[in-house]
């Protein structure tokens, strides 16, 4: 039987890797969706790497997502002088909301957040470049934030600025991302991931403000704020309101801690599960193949670990955007994930074994993957389907076995690629009759090599043949 992996992995497109050559090669090394940093680039340089990522999926035949992540309101310094300063453990270092931008030295730099003197006080923690260098906070005069260095280091223009515990904030969506928002529309991207988001209301803004522009993108809720995860309604209200979730390490680690993290993950990743929602994994994953072409065995633990907590996707951000080795991270990341996913309980569920369900599809859904995890000789599950919402419930149970999703339009199909487990196809299995669609579907798979005569299949179809919601049949059935 051939081993299909069932994690998927994203890669952030930059500077290493826009070129046709490396994004086919990305592709072809097992990159399942693409992720646009608007934090970096302009208009003209996301539609050019769109562009070449769907030609490059069309070349090499397997489905790509694109993943557009917005630039939020992080807070940031301004810049230096001399492009960035030294800082010496015990030195006095001064945050002024009035310097100018490119104005700051040794003793202190200009800070974007003007409200900055009015949310910290004394004793207060400042984190600066996601933890390498660390403030505490001695008195606020005026605009001016007086601190003493705790952790020093090389500092450079425009790096991130966060308060240990959280509490820093800002608008969730800028005009920036509100001028993205609408230029996603253009670029046709699948899903659009919201940065900072403080409540639900954040997530919902987005969906509409994308909806009046004329996208179709699906929202990732990006987890990054200590005020989130601190209170349990809030999370539930922003994962409810989001069609998925990205745990980003990154920015939520140095609010919360690093020790505090390693659960938060795990928290984040079964409560999006549990409420049939994406989760992605995301952060310095393999951060040392920026510079080198094998990574840490630390970092192939870290990424196995996200694998067997029920993580979706694991994502790539410098490794591939600016990286020297980002096939080769592809490379490893992939086979890491293969790995792990032969450990036992990766194949076993008991995702609502003790609940209800209120859906006839949700239920079918739930049946199919049951009876593949416990038939014997079953090759995989096929589902027919129009949104994704079967394979979407199929992939929240853990199995090893895969689901090929076949839907007529192309975009549900792009959508799927992010779905744990699911192979998606085009496929319309609308022109034939729906006495004939479970074999039509069978040769199909068969004529692409992802199954063999005899097999045995689990198949999900609607009587209602291209109407969505409408899953209510399960037959077991031989190729």
């Amino acid at each position: 039987m051939t081993v299909h992996r069932r994690t998927k992995i994203v890669a952030t497109l930059g500077p290493a890797s826009s070129s046709p050559q490396i994004i086919a090669a990305l592709v072809e090394a097992g990159v399942d969706v693409f992720r646009l940093n608007f934090s970096h680039g302009n208009v003209e340089d996301h539609r050019d790497r769109a562009r070449e990522v769907r030609a490059a999926a069309a070349r090499c035949g397997h489905e790509v997502a694109l993943l557009g992540d917005l630039q939020g309101p992080k807070i940031r310094i301004r810049g230096f002088r001399e492009g960035a300063v030294e800082l010496v453990a015990g030195a006095a270092f001064t945050l002024d909301c009035d310097l100018p931008a490119d104005a700051g030295d040794e003793t202190g730099v200009g800070v974007d957040l003007s409200s900055l003197p009015e949310s910290v006080f004394p004793e207060d923690v400042l984190i600066l470049d996601d933890g390498r260098i660390s403030l505490v906070v001695e008195r606020v005069q005026g605009s001016r934030v007086e601190c003493r260095v705790r952790m020093g280091g090389r500092l450079s223009n425009r790096k991130g600025l966060n308060r240990l515990g959280g509490g820093l904030s800002a608008p969730s969506l800028t005009e920036r991302d509100l001028e993205d928002i609408r230029h996603a529309a253009g670029l046709e991207l699948d899903y659009l991931a919201v940065s900072f988001p403080l409540h639900a209301a954040d997530i919902h803004e987005a969906r509409q403000l994308a909806v009046a522009a004329g996208s179709n993108a699906r929202i990732i809720a990006k987890i990054e704020r200590a005020e989130v995860v601190q209170d349990e309604a809030v999370l539930d209200a922003m994962i409810e309101a989001a069609d998925g979730i990205m745990v980003a390490r990154g920015d939520l680690g140095v609010e919360i801690g690093d020790a505090a993290l390693i659960g938060a993950q795990k928290m984040l990743i079964r409560k999006a599960r549990r409420a049939d929602r994406i989760v992605i994994t995301a952060t310095q994953m393999m951060e040392s193949m920026v510079q080198n072409p094998i990574p840490t065995r630390a970092e192939v633990f870290d990424v196995a670990n996200a694998v067997l907590d029920g993580s979706d996707a694991v994502m790539l951000s410098a490794e591939t955007a600016s990286g020297r080795f980002p096939v080769e991270t592809v490379t490893a990341m992939a086979g890491t994930c293969l790995g792990a996913e032969t450990w036992p309980d990766v194949r076993r569920s008991g995702h609502r074994a003790d609940r209800e369900f209120q859906r006839v599809d949700e239920t079918i859904a739930m049946a199919a993957v049951y009876a593949a995890n416990h038939l014997v000789g079953v090759a995989g599950m096929v589902c027919l389907t129009e949104s994704g919402g079967t394979a979407l419930r199929m992939s929240r149970m853990s199995s090893g076995l895969p689901i090929f999703a076949l839907s007529r339009h192309a975009a549900t199909v792009r959508r799927m690629s992010l779905y744990r487990g699911v192979i998606p196809l085009v496929f319309d299995y609308t022109v034939f009759h729906a006495a004939d669609a479970a074999a039509e579907a069978v040769a199909e798979l068969r004529r692409r090599g992802l199954i063999h005569a005899g097999d045995r299949l689990i198949f999900t179809r609607g009587d209602l043949l291209g109407v969505g919601g409408s899953t209510t049949t399960l037959k077991i059935i031989e190729a």
